[in-house]
């Protein structure tokens, strides 16, 4: 099984168990470090018992070396431990970070995908829990019962008020967890929301300052803020009482050790340096717990990351067939399609059926809100039907591998989104520009010319989004982009929809190109000019096939209603039964 597989199939805990080794090393460096944290009571002990008693400059002195030696140990071993854990999140990051960018635009290109559109926020989060202070604490909170123990060793009665502190500040910490989760997960969705909030704002800056939108959409983020401020104050308010709480606890448990040892002292069941030494090894001890309680909304924000990348990493479809299928030569077939939006009571797609051989050209037209886009994605393997399937060369699309079935494909979408970066950069998908790939595909889409026009030619830095293009240029270029490496499916919708006279020709004849060229072509549009060359047209209705046939016989019938319908296959039996 692949790393991806693997990963998908066990989510994040597959990732975390290939640190397991580095997690077991910072575990014995606790264990070495928390042996070693007993030093300073051990060297008070001896101070208190033996050197005072018996003056003697030398004992005093080796006890000073070997206490100060054991502490530059216990120093060395606490910078390894943070190293170590540091090492782990970065690795982390650069193991789990594609993944999960992987993931997220899989969910995001998908309808309403937007459960995990902080995902590579919460990689961050988590690999900087690797270097706060609360995985420390993890670390270290195991081991209150060896102190506890310890001080059980020293007396009784000493164990019993070590042990009646610990059970209660373990308590708080379970309360703190208990009446902390629910307002901290508001906090977290109210926060998501506002900043989803702003970033959609940000994207539409240009309508929002034309049509004098910001005073109105500075009410609506203030709402939202103002209900964020909201439940911040409630969790402060909280954690501010927790605190304060915790800190009385824990002073309270040191003056009653300090108490009791001090009793003991009297009573001359116990020596001085064994009180002290007592409560020391208490302070130390509860020391983890109050730092947990302290800084719960890490490690709430730690545990919450982790949630949502494991939902992220789960829900990825990985493909399980490793066999690579030959290069397509582009037979599409939709079978039975179904596709409904998450939650909608209405299908989007109903039943689609049709069939496309290897380099023939389909026109898909209908009223707005047909469903036409969608289905171009479905055909595209971009969302996954409820029910049916797309098969490519036979193969369905949704079991073949996107980082192959891509380079066979070809698609401009109604809103052309290019990247930062060169004509050349973009036309090459992003990737190392070819530049006899990138010239040739620009010619196929006939752009050549008009990119050579451009200041710099293919070396022109097109901006933010393409900021530096006029529409019909980012329009070609993304045609341009979509022919790369000679696909044999391609997908066009409404291809010509910011296009001038000069433009709209170039695309009839790159059109012409593809189709001379054997590439299976589908042309979503609303202008029929440019559908004057394709063999098929399916008229969509509703999200149904309402006329599937060749196109001379699919007009005439939009047009009169009286030619005889086209010969019954398996595809317009599909189609006509909806009629």
């Amino acid at each position: 099984m692949s790393v991806d597989n693997d990963i998908a199939v066990g989510g994040i805990r597959r990732i975390f168990r290939r640190f397991r080794p580095l997690f077991i090393y910072a575990g014995l460096f606790s264990l070495c470090i928390n042996l070693l944290l007993l030093v300073p009571s051990l060297y008070m002990l001896q101070v208190f018992d033996r050197v005072i008693t018996s003056r003697s400059t030398e004992t005093l002195v080796m006890l000073t070396l070997a206490a100060s030696g054991a502490l530059v140990v216990m120093s060395l071993l606490d910078m390894l431990r943070a190293r170590l854990l540091a090492a782990a999140g970065v690795a982390m990051d650069a193991l789990l970070g594609p993944r999960v960018l992987d993931g997220l635009l899989t969910d995001a290109a998908r309808l309403g995908g937007t459960d995990y559109v902080h995902g590579l926020r919460d990689v961050s989060v988590l690999r900087g829990f690797f270097t706060g202070n609360g995985i420390f604490a993890l670390f270290d909170a195991p081991w209150l019962p060896f102190y506890v123990l310890i001080i059980f060793l020293f007396h009784p009665l000493l164990g019993v008020v070590a042990l009646a502190g610990a059970a209660v500040l373990v308590t708080l910490a379970v309360m703190n967890e208990k009446l902390s989760h629910a307002p901290l997960d508001r906090l977290q969705a109210g926060s998501r929301r506002t900043t989803r909030y702003i970033d959609s704002s940000l994207r539409n800056a240009e309508v929002v300052s034309a049509m004098g939108m910001l005073p109105a959409m500075t009410r609506r983020w203030i709402a939202l803020n103002a209900e964020v401020e909201k439940l911040q104050l409630e969790t402060s308010r909280l954690a501010g009482r927790m605190n304060g709480l915790t800190k009385f606890v824990r002073q309270f448990i040191q003056i009653a050790m300090l108490c009791t040892g001090a009793w003991l002292v009297i009573d001359q069941h116990v020596s001085g340096g064994v009180m002290m030494a007592a409560t020391i090894i208490l302070g130390r001890a509860l020391a983890p717990v109050e730092m947990l309680i302290g800084g719960w909304r890490s490690l709430v924000d730690a545990r919450s990351a982790w949630l949502r990348l494991d939902a992220l990493l789960r829900s990825r479809k990985v493909s399980l067939h490793n066999t690579a299928l030959p290069r397509p030569t582009g037979r599409l077939a939709a079978e039975r399609l179904v596709f409904a939006a998450a939650g909608a009571e209405k299908a989007i797609i109903k039943g689609v059926s049709f069939e496309l051989a290897a380099g023939e050209s389909m026109g898909l037209i209908g009223p707005s809100a047909s469903g036409k886009s969608t289905l171009a994605r479905l055909l595209l393997g971009v969302w996954q039907p409820l029910s049916g399937a797309v098969r490519l060369d036979g193969a369905d699309i949704a079991n073949w591998p996107r980082k192959r079935l891509g380079r066979h494909i070809g698609y401009l979408p109604q809103d052309v989104e290019l990247f930062s970066g060169t004509v050349a950069e973009n036309i090459a998908r992003l990737g190392e520009p070819d530049p006899e790939a990138t010239i040739s595909a620009a010619q196929r889409a006939n752009a050549h010319d008009m990119i050579l026009r451009l200041p710099k030619g293919y070396d022109t830095e097109i901006g933010e989004g393409g900021a530096a293009l006029s529409g019909g240029q980012r329009q070609r270029i993304g045609l341009a982009r979509a022919l790369y490496g000679k696909p044999q499916l391609v997908v066009l919708d409404e291809p010509n929809a910011n296009l001038d006279g000069e433009g709209e020709a170039a695309l009839v004849q790159a059109m012409t190109g593809l189709k001379q060229a054997g590439v299976t072509l589908i042309v979503i549009s609303h202008r029929p000019s440019i559908l004057a060359g394709a063999d098929k047209l399916l008229v969509l209705r509703e999200g149904a096939v309402e006329l599937f046939g060749p196109r001379t016989e699919v007009l005439a019938r939009l047009t009169h209603g009286a030619v005889p319908p086209p010969p019954r296959t398996e595809a317009t039996a599909s189609a006509a039964s909806r009629n």
